[in-house]
Order: structure tokens, then sequence, then C-alpha cells
């Protein structure tokens, strides 16, 4: 990856995360705002990368969850950005009690990024790059709102989900190849549609195909608890494997753990078909166990020790039987409902 250089020809930076959802906002992004550099970081490198910043009229962020061990910091330093620049973050992650109540923060748990996004920007952007937010709505399992569902009528879906599945299997192929993915953010941002982008069709089909092995491998490896599906070094996509550990394991939540030699721990990635709130539950049992974790109420990771893995599985899968009877009692669809 090549490094970050100034132009200093430009007055807008936008910060946003690498996944499709990420990809996508920073393309509506920068089509309101055409001359603007885009940057690709993450939650634990946002504070840091902030001072690429400087300088810039105009400062965008996308799709970056706040890190809640650094949120003070974070707060104090986007305050400082905001005194000297326009500031815009916007984000659907969950956002720390205190404090975050900032005018230049827009954010909604129940929509996507690239949808927040092209609403805040809409008085700058064409009413066709709403297709670019359905694309990151699709691959951030955010299709179902209000507005996203009222978008669709106005395509022909089968269409929107072959150039969402194209783009989504093709950035996560990709893996770290950011100078791909900022290719990526200027053709979207011209609402150029993901098929036609080079390398795209090859590097999706190249990764369903890896996804396919990976399916097969689940299918065989999976083990079930009570609540939870989980597999144990799939050797593939962690965020694929916990669906179909899900799937195959016959359960509402899968999980699929990693095992990091260098932490002599287990990185988890979770996904749920359940109501109860993934990143609240994480939040609360994973530091008794040695571990941090937390994410979205859906999906959601962990880092945990080997040594305490088995019994923070058990103790997980307690907590959601425990949680998804109180939420059926209280007649609780999900987070939004």
């Amino acid at each position: 990856m090549r490094a970050f250089q100034r132009d200093h020809g430009t007055e807008t930076i936008i910060f946003t995360h690498g996944d499709s959802d990420g990809i996508c906002s920073g393309a509506i992004a920068k089509s309101a705002y055409p001359d603007s550099q885009v940057y690709f970081t993450s939650p634990v490198s946002l504070l840091q990368k902030l001072e690429l910043a400087k300088g810039y009229r105009r400062v965008i962020i996308c799709d970056i969850a706040i890190d809640e061990r650094t949120s003070a910091e974070l707060l104090q330093r986007l305050r400082e950005v905001a005194q000297e620049s326009d500031l815009i973050y916007i984000d659907h992650h969950p956002v720390p009690e205190n404090g975050w109540n900032e005018s230049w923060l827009h954010k909604d748990p129940c929509a996507c990024s690239s949808e927040l996004t092209y609403k805040v920007l809409a008085k700058r952007l064409n009413r066709d790059v709403r297709r670019v937010a359905i694309y990151g709505a699709i691959g951030d399992y955010a299709d179902d709102t209000d507005s996203v569902k009222e978008w669709c009528e106005d395509w022909d879906k089968r269409t929107l989900f072959f150039e969402a599945g194209a783009l989504i299997q093709a950035v996560i192929y990709s893996g770290r190849e950011f100078d791909f993915k900022r290719v990526l953010v200027e053709h979207l941002a011209k609402d150029r549609i993901p098929s036609s982008i080079p390398d795209v069709l090859v590097f999706a089909k190249k990764c369903s195909e890896l996804e396919e092995q990976l399916r097969l491998r689940i299918k065989k490896q999976v083990k079930s608890l009570q609540n939870i599906a989980y597999v144990i070094d799939p050797q593939g996509y962690k965020s694929k494997s916990a669906i179909y550990a899900a799937s195959y394991g016959q359960r509402k939540v899968g999980a699929s753990a990693e095992y990091r030699q260098t932490k002599h721990a287990y990185d988890v990635s979770f996904r749920s078909r359940s109501p109860v709130d993934l990143n609240l539950i994480l939040r609360d049992i994973a530091p008794r166990f040695g571990g941090t974790g937390g994410g979205l109420a859906e999906a959601a990771g962990a880092r945990i020790p080997v040594a305490n893995f088995k019994a923070f599985l058990n103790d997980l899968d307690t907590r959601i039987g425990e949680e998804e009877h109180r939420l059926k009692e209280e007649h609780i669809i999900d987070k939004c409902h």
C-alpha cells in the first residue's frame, strides 16, 4: 500500500472503513465532494490518523466505530478538529453515553453508514447515488430499513443484488489491498456499476470459490451448544464462517474462532439471527474472562484467552438463552422494534 500523500489542491479528507459499507459511504461522500482524498482506517487507529486532517477545510468520517478505550481522548481531539475544520462524523455503531452529543455527529443504530451518508449529504448528491447506498446496505445486512426498501423500488432488485454481491465478494477477497479499495471508491463515486470496475468480477469469483470450500468444511466441523453453534479455526473468512455455523448448527447465533499464536487467544466473530444485543452482552461478559468484545447487536467480535475460551463460550450461551427469554416476555423483536 502506498503511503498517504497530501494533495494540497484538495479541501476535504474522508476517513472511512475498508468494508463494503465503509467503501460505499466513502464513495457517497466523495460524490458530494469530488476533490476529496480518501483514507481507510479503523476504530483503533482513528485517533492517531486524525493527524492527517490538519490543514483540510472539511473532515468527513464514515462507518468508523468509537473505540471505548480511547473515547474520551478521541472526543477531545474531534472537538479540536471541529474548531479548525468543518467536521462531519457519520456512523451507526454504538456510541459512548458520556459527551457524544455533538452537532457534527450523525448516528443511527438502525441504518447502515451508507444510508446515513446519503441522507446527511443528500443536498449535494445526484439522486441516482442512492444505488451506491443500497450496495452498502446489502453489504451490511441493513437493506430492510424503510428508506432502503423505498429506494430499491426505483431499480430492478435482481440487478442490485448482482452488483452488490460482486462488490462485496471482491472487497472481502481483496483484504487489505487499500489501493484497490481506493479505485472502487473512485468508480462508485461516479455511480459506475461494480461489475464494470477492473478486477471486481475476477476477485468476486475467487472469493465465492473459497467460500464454497469453506461452507463444506463447516458443514462437517460445526458444534452446537443450546443457543450457539461454533467452529474453531475454519481456515476461511470469519464472518462467513459464523453465518454457516449458525446455519448448519441450527442455532440463532453462529461463532467462528481463530487462534492467534502471538496473543495466545482466540479471535471470535459472531453473527446472529436472534433479537439479543450481542454488543451489550459481549461487552459485559468478555472482560470477566480476560478478554474484550463488542460490535453491533447482530454482528460482533471478541478476543478471549485460550485458557478461558470454553468457559466463556458456555457462559455466553447461557446468557443468550436468558436474554432471549426476557425479550420474548417483553415482546421485543430486535434493537429497532
